[in-house]
């Protein structure tokens, strides 16, 4: 188990979303291009709206006190823990071709998606 040590927090373990390489370069790519403070991290989380019902959240964002921080290839990323419950094993990806471009995610507790690929039912 790769447990990591928080400032002012206990120790938290594995993420529970995963992000490939290419997203991970597209983050990356992203904190440098719009010069994110360096104590803001990758939000990734749920809210309600879209036309399946909710939306995926990514973006990046401060802390907030009942989050939880995870660390993925040196990326902060921070997630409401009520969240995990629609996104555990979850794998965002990261897409720059001729017919898509942009994040993807694929989450398993999806039971009904919409054509945008960014709204979902679980």
């Amino acid at each position: 188990m790769n447990d990591l040590l928080i400032e002012n927090k206990a120790t938290v373990s594995n993420a529970p979303v995963s992000l490939t390489a290419t997203a991970i370069n597209e983050l990356k790519r992203l904190l440098i291009a719009e010069q994110v403070p360096e104590s803001n991290g990758l939000r990734v989380g749920v809210k309600g709206g879209g036309c399946s019902g909710m939306t995926y959240i990514l973006g990046f964002d401060k802390k907030e006190d009942t989050d939880e921080e995870f660390m993925i290839d040196g990326l902060r990323v921070f997630m409401n823990p009520s969240h995990q419950l629609y996104l555990f094993g979850m794998q965002v990806d990261y897409q720059d071709g001729l017919n898509a471009r942009g994040f993807v995610f694929e989450n398993p507790n999806a039971t009904k998606t919409c054509g945008c690929g960014t709204s979902f039912s679980a």
